[in-house]
């Protein structure tokens, strides 16, 4: 059986904190010992409702975070983002930037992708700038937070988006590289 073939057949489901606390733990879980696992777990209150798959996203988004525009006014700081989507490729980043026009009002939004953008440009645009949304890819997050060209302690949501199938139907979540 090809796993298109499966996943055809699942309809998709709203994912729960219990997925991503079982991929830490099968990631992680060979080269760490007890007490590192153990701080690597997740309190349910760290998680917010997943979008039931009933809003937009810009819907979603003004549900889960309805102080935005105080949020957004008072982040001044560079090299950050209030808000960080992850999405499995450049064009659905894409796509939910679009999406989102509703609720992104006065914010400044950051594209977070390898197409057509070099790494260097994008440390440049963050370090210059204050942005309030980073949308992007989980392979290019990873590379400017360690390039010092991302910081992450003033974000205060980290969004995924667990539940979009790409064509061969697979979710962020079944790729092995994510």
């Amino acid at each position: 059986k090809k796993i298109s073939d499966i996943l055809e057949k699942s309809a998709p489901k709203p994912g729960v904190p219990a997925d991503l606390q079982n991929l830490l733990s099968q990631h992680f879980g060979e080269n760490r010992s007890v007490i590192e696992i153990e701080e690597l777990k997740l309190s349910d209150s760290c998680f917010l409702p997943a979008n039931d798959l009933t809003h937009s996203f810009s819907s979603y988004l003004k549900e889960i975070c309805p102080k935005w525009a105080k949020l957004r006014k008072n982040h001044k700081e560079k090299k950050s983002v209030v808000m960080l989507v992850i999405c499995s490729s450049a064009l659905r980043s894409l796509e939910l930037i679009k999406s989102m026009t509703a609720f992104k009002g006065d914010c400044r939004v950051v594209k977070l992708f390898a197409k057509h953008i070099k790494i260097k440009e994008q440390m440049n645009m963050l370090e210059k700038g204050v942005f309030h949304i980073g949308v992007g890819t989980p392979g290019r997050i990873k590379a400017l937070v360690e390039q010092d060209g991302l910081c992450l302690n003033s974000t205060k949501y980290m969004i995924l988006d667990w539940n979009w199938r790409d064509q061969k139907l697979r979710r962020m979540m079944d790729i092995p590289e994510v």
